[in-house]
């Protein structure tokens, strides 16, 4: 029998895919919770890789260096492997939009790092410098919310983006898709789906084996749930669209071809009358509530209240007769608002002044729509969107109708009303103009 005698580089490679699979059980001997991303990624070769790299699909690897820094410093290739899979599994390869993209992979890479070191297991355990010390304070001083949106925010404020770039670098992500190509690259918007559901399966998973949640654990399973969260803005709008009748004609229920040759043999007598009438998504009765208090920006309250009345413009999302109410409150409200028409909205947007800054309470705002409802000043609310830093009382009673709280960063999800629809939206996009 013939034996086959490897080269040099197929040996290289065949010692660098065993490599990562002892890497992967020895991760998943310390997180076995995490078993289903450990086990997502193809190890596929790649010279030009210094470490690591990943675009979602594959991971890749240089076999030589990967033989020397398992030779030289196993932990840090345990750490460099859960590291790419925690980028795949918080959705940083594909939600970095307009973003700087040097200062978005800081970012990724500090919320990242952050979570390995407080995971506190013997496979990926360090000592930490003192760069990451005094980061990490001054991110929990501060109170920065560990993801990667928030602390792309704080890294503006500071002035050693080359240090902290060095101090927490890891992995290669140059295979990240880019902007001008993440709709094709990779197969992009699927694969993120994937590794969304994977990360809520993980997270089920966690609490189906009765560990107890450590630091670590809790940091990451809240980064799966934000990005699980932050969803498309517009989207998430039209579900509070109720289905009304308006008198219109209804050209997608007629034949228009039998119409015309109709009215060309006969006249004046078509062979078929169009529908007048037909069904339309529109929102007819509406309750936008805006927290005022001292904890949130009026610049952002006035831009989240100018994109919500663009998208409900630019969908035809009014009905002929609607009644909108804008109602600003702290732990009272402030002021009521209500728009019956674009032009209305547009005077409005152009005098708006923000009104409060005093503390929260959700209550008010409630018991203001149930009171207008028990007079039947309104009468069919399609539903009230509260947009609100979150740390305020929540009414215990379930309304009658839809609601949704809207949420500019990380909140306490016990706190939240299980009735209630809970949406993460992203600051930044909102300060672009692109929610």
């Amino acid at each position: 029998m013939k034996t086959m005698i490897q080269t040099q580089e197929q040996w290289e490679q065949d010692m660098g895919r065993k490599i990562l699979s002892h890497t992967q059980d020895t991760l998943y001997f310390d997180f076995p919770y995490l078993s289903l991303p450990l086990h997502a990624l193809v190890f596929q070769s790649h010279e030009q890789v210094e470490t690591l790299a990943t675009d979602g699909q594959s991971l890749f690897y240089a076999p030589k260096k990967m033989i020397s820094l398992f030779q030289n410093n196993p932990s840090y290739l345990n750490r460099a492997f859960l590291h790419s899979i925690f980028h795949c599994l918080f959705s940083h390869l594909w939600i970095r939009q307009q973003r700087n993209e040097t200062v978005w992979n800081i970012a990724c890479d500090i919320a990242v790092e952050y979570t390995i070191d407080h995971l506190q297991k013997t496979s990926t355990k360090r000592i930490l410098s003192l760069t990451r010390k005094q980061v990490y304070s001054q991110l929990e001083e501060e109170k920065v919310p560990i993801a990667a949106a928030s602390i792309y925010q704080w890294l503006y404020t500071q002035k050693n983006l080359a240090q902290l770039q060095a101090e927490f670098y890891t992995d290669d992500h140059h295979a990240w898709p880019k902007e001008e190509n993440a709709q094709v690259k990779s197969g992009t918007p699927a694969l993120q789906q994937a590794w969304q559901n994977m990360a809520r399966q993980t997270s089920m998973e966690q609490k189906r084996q009765g560990q107890d949640q450590e630091d670590g654990q809790q940091i990451a399973i809240s980064q799966m749930k934000v990005q699980k969260n932050q969803k498309n803005y517009r989207e998430f709008l039209q579900k509070f669209a109720i289905l009304k009748e308006e008198v219109q004609l209804d050209l997608d229920d007629f034949d228009l071809n039998a119409y015309a040759y109709g009215l060309q043999l006969y006249e004046n007598m078509p062979l078929i009358e169009p529908l007048e009438t037909k069904e339309v998504k529109k929102i007819r009765e509406f309750v936008i509530v805006l927290d005022t208090s001292y904890s949130t920006s009026g610049t952002l309250i006035k831009r989240f209240l100018e994109e919500t009345f663009t998208i409900l413009s630019s969908t035809q999302s009014f009905f002929q007769k609607t009644k909108i109410y804008i109602l600003q409150c702290d732990d009272q409200i402030q002021k009521v608002d209500v728009v019956h028409s674009q032009e209305e909205m547009e005077r409005l947007l152009q005098d708006f002044e923000v009104i409060g800054q005093g503390n929260t309470d959700f209550r008010p705002a409630f018991a203001y729509v149930e009171q207008l409802l028990h007079e039947q000043t309104l009468k069919e609310v399609s539903g009230l969107l509260y947009f609100t830093d979150g740390k305020g009382k929540y009414p215990q009673r379930r309304p009658s109708y839809p609601c949704a709280f809207l949420f500019l960063e990380a909140y306490d999800e016990k706190q939240v009303p299980p009735w209630a629809i809970a949406l993460r939206l992203d600051q930044q996009d909102l300060e672009r103009k692109s929610i």
